[in-house]
């Protein structure tokens, strides 16, 4: 059997569909998902090196983060500003932005995730249950909770990144992931997922897991 690799992931990922409220934005049918490709290409390669041992699973992107730049829990200023205190992003480090990110709001949740990650000194690898923008139909600049439909198209996503990594724990952020992940077969730990007010309760959840012996 051939060992997956980035590359071959990414493409699967690029693969799948867009369907009526659900936007692939890695597909070939704009030049700027280019541009998001290789961006997932280089974040994942990097944390490959990182060797990280927890995956932490969110909902889905949004449309001002990850639908923009292509990585998990990003936004466009995080590529734009200075490396982060993992010396992720930044210039120099091979990400682009597509024209269309010019102006666009930073994602909030995304800035909350980087900011605990760093207070916690953990740097864990991110994903999301459905990893395309769902969004309320003929409104492209919406949000909408994946159903649970979408959640199972993205399953095999996560488990392929499971087994590119060296995962040991799966951690579901928010209660979208986490029944992903139980109707899977996975019992697994949750977290207060951190948009809409929940900074506290989700650095809380990841120090509790911390401190019982999850290893980062």
């Amino acid at each position: 059997m051939t060992e997956p690799s980035i590359s071959a992931f990414v493409g699967r990922l690029s693969a799948v569909p867009s369907g009526p409220g659900r936007n692939n934005f890695f597909d070939h049918t704009s030049p700027a998902n280019a541009h998001r490709r290789r961006n997932l290409d280089a974040y994942l390669e990097e944390m490959l090196d990182r060797s990280p041992k927890v995956l932490l699973l969110g909902e889905a992107p949004g449309f001002r983060g990850m639908r923009i730049t292509g990585v998990p829990f990003t936004n466009r200023t995080m590529f734009e500003g200075p490396a982060n205190s993992f010396g992720l992003f930044g210039p120099g480090k091979g990400y682009v932005l597509p024209a269309e990110a010019a102006g666009v709001a930073a994602e909030p949740t995304a800035t909350v995730m980087w900011e605990v990650l760093a207070e916690l000194e953990f740097l864990p690898l991110l994903w999301s249950a459905c990893p395309w923008h769902t969004h309320v139909p003929d409104q492209p600049l919406t949000n909408r909770t994946p159903t649970a439909a979408e959640a199972g198209l993205g399953s095999p996503f996560w488990r392929l990144l499971a087994e590119l990594f060296p995962i040991e724990t799966v951690v579901a952020v928010g209660n979208v992931a986490h029944r992903s992940l139980v109707r899977s077969g996975l019992d697994v730990p949750k977290v207060r997922h951190p948009a809409h007010g929940g900074r506290t309760g989700f650095k809380r959840g990841l120090e509790e897991l911390l401190a019982a012996g999850m290893r980062g």
